[in-house]
């Protein structure tokens, strides 16, 4: 029980904590565009998202996949950057925008994972099992996601009916500060030649 939790607060921490900064930001960017009747679509993005960082997590893990923890870096703020332009370009959440959402959160998911894979390596305890371990860490990961999220709907909701401001506007208010601060992430992260 001790192993299921630690694994679950890593998750968990990965996911709330400020240095996850870049987590946060690729949530807000891939969510802020839904409104809060929508959670239900939401909550299969964001596990879309879960499923991609598992599958990395452990490929690169096992060492069957390696990349340059630069080049990671550099990646993880594009992600956020391209999933903040796509959803500017969105005037209504369609079927079609949703299914290729989820194809884009499970993607970028898998670079979100190598960013953490080495760091999750050296936490790994003794004999403990590897699937065990990696399942509960993304299982901390996908509750810290909800609660994210969650809050991130709330917010909007509560930004909308307090100051009567137009959705678009104020979609595209939050998507502008979201590519800003991560344009400025993937300059400070260009990977040294």
């Amino acid at each position: 029980m001790q192993d299921f939790s630690i694994y679950f607060f890593l998750g968990w921490y990965h996911i709330i904590s400020w240095e996850a900064l870049d987590h946060l930001l690729f949530i807000a960017a891939l969510t802020v565009i839904y409104r809060l009747q929508d959670w239900r679509k939401v909550l299969l993005l964001v596990t879309s998202f879960t499923i991609g960082h598992l599958i990395t997590l452990v490929l690169s893990v096992l060492d069957i996949i390696r990349f340059s923890s630069q080049w990671v870096e550099f990646l993880i703020p594009l992600t956020i950057i391209s999933t903040a332009a796509i959803n500017f370009s969105y005037r209504d959440v369609t079927q079609k925008a949703v299914y290729a959402s989820y194809f884009t959160a499970l993607c970028f998911g898998l670079i979100h994972g190598m960013g953490f894979a080495s760091v999750i390596r050296f936490s790994l305890i003794g004999e403990q099992s590897l699937g065990w371990s990696l399942l509960v860490f993304n299982l901390g990961l996908e509750c810290g996601q909800i609660v994210v999220v969650l809050i991130i709907l709330c917010i909007d909701e509560f930004i909308r009916r307090l100051t009567g401001l137009n959705r678009r506007i104020w979609v595209s208010v939050v998507l502008a500060a979201i590519l800003i601060i991560a344009l400025k992430m993937a300059f400070d992260r260009i990977p040294k030649l």
